[in-house]
Parts: C-alpha cells; structure tokens; sequence
C-alpha cells in the first residue's frame, strides 16, 4: 500500500469513528427524552401530576414509533399506587376491549426505564372468572416475573417502596419483542420490569375486573382497591 493509499484508508477508518461516535451521542441524546425524575409526577402537596405521566408516556410511544392516534392522552390510564415514584413504581396502559359478556380483552401496558409493574394476582369475582393472561412485547424489553425458580436478573432493582424491595416470585423471562409470555398458572402472582429503554406490550386475556385484582404491596392493594390514581 503506498502514501495515499494509507491515506484514504486511515480517512476512511476515521470517518468511520465520527460516524459511529456521532450515532452514539444521537442515541443518548435520545433516550434523554425518556428519562425523568420522580419530582416530574408529583406537586408540592405530592400529589400524583396525572398529566404530566401521560406526557412521559406519550414521549415514551413516540421513541418507539407507536402509533399516536387521536385522543390517546384521554384513554391513557397512570398510576403510581400512591407512591409517589412513578420512574420505579408504576404503570400506563390503554383498553381497547373489555368484553365482560363474551369474555376476551386487549390492552396496551407501558413501562418506563426500569419501572416496576407491581406484584399481583388475580381472583375470580362474583362477575367473572380469574383473569388468564399472556403478553407480547412490541417495543423494547420487559423482566416478566412469575412463579417458577428464583432466577431473577441481577439487573432489576425491586424499588424499596414495594415490600421493601422484596417480591414473592422471582422466576423471570426476558421478554424482547415479537416473543409472547403467558402467565404460568391461574391466580399465580406476577409482575414486570422495563428494560433500559422501556417497555411496550399487548395483553391478551379473557377478561379483566379491577375488583379481582390483589398486590402484594398492601400500601399500593390498598390505594388500588379504593381506585386511585
């Protein structure tokens, strides 16, 4: 290889470098538009600031590409279980069908960066059945968690406001997109975990009632039962 030979290449590798190191910076710049702070979601009483998780949600639909149709904010759901720390402990989902009659159902879930979905199970009511369930990942990863052995990722923090940082269940699946999870058993105990850059995915069941859902949490049961936001 002569002189300009060497040249050119060692241009090429360099140029090569920007690109890479320029993508780089443009990926950070651009998970910055889904990482918040707790004291985003709650007022000076501590008030959970339902808008404003709507907003974190909506940035969240829109770094994935999920579809933003008209009055999307209205039928989003948020909660952060009275807690007060919706970047760790929370949820946001869309229902697009419950049909208590023909029993079947379709909801979106959304998690945050590292945000926990708490622990639950589901009971039969005098309405309906013991919800059955399965989900498909279509953005991002989720740490679905259920019974089974303990082999839960060193990666996922169980927040402390959740039984001090504990759960029952401990047997996870890394759940990436197109992959569909259901759950275990029955009345089993459940909960997810969003991986680093959130999560979005599709829960089929045969139906759901907010009065057959339990937490282990008795904090977030309770505040849930009595239905806050």
């Amino acid at each position: 290889m002569d002189r300009r030979e060497m040249l050119v290449a060692a241009a090429g590798v360099a140029g090569a470098a920007l690109l890479t190191s320029g993508s780089a910076r443009a990926d950070d710049r651009d998970k910055k538009k889904i990482r918040f702070q707790d004291s985003d979601f709650v007022d000076s009483n501590g008030k959970f600031k339902e808008d404003k998780a709507k907003d974190a949600i909506i940035a969240l639909m829109k770094y994935h590409g999920y579809p933003i149709f008209d009055g999307i904010k209205e039928k989003l759901w948020v909660s952060d279980y009275g807690k007060g720390q919706f970047t760790k402990f929370g949820l946001a989902a869309i229902m697009h069908k419950n049909n208590e009659q023909d029993r079947y159902m379709l909801m979106d879930l959304f998690l945050l960066p590292h945000q926990m979905l708490p622990e639950h199970w589901h009971v039969k009511t005098e309405k309906n059945p013991a919800k059955l369930e399965g989900w498909l990942v279509r953005w991002g990863e989720s740490h679905i968690v259920g019974i089974g052995d303990d082999n839960l990722s060193k990666d996922v923090v169980i927040p402390a406001c959740h039984n001090g940082g504990k759960t029952e269940t401990r047997h996870e699946v890394l759940a990436k997109p197109g992959m569909f999870v259901p759950l275990a058993q029955v009345e089993s105990k459940h909960w997810q975990w969003g991986g680093p850059e959130g999560a979005i995915l599709s829960e089929v069941a045969n139906v759901h009632d907010d009065s057959g859902v339990r937490h282990t949490d008795k904090e977030g049961n309770d505040f849930f039962l009595k239905g806050g936001k």
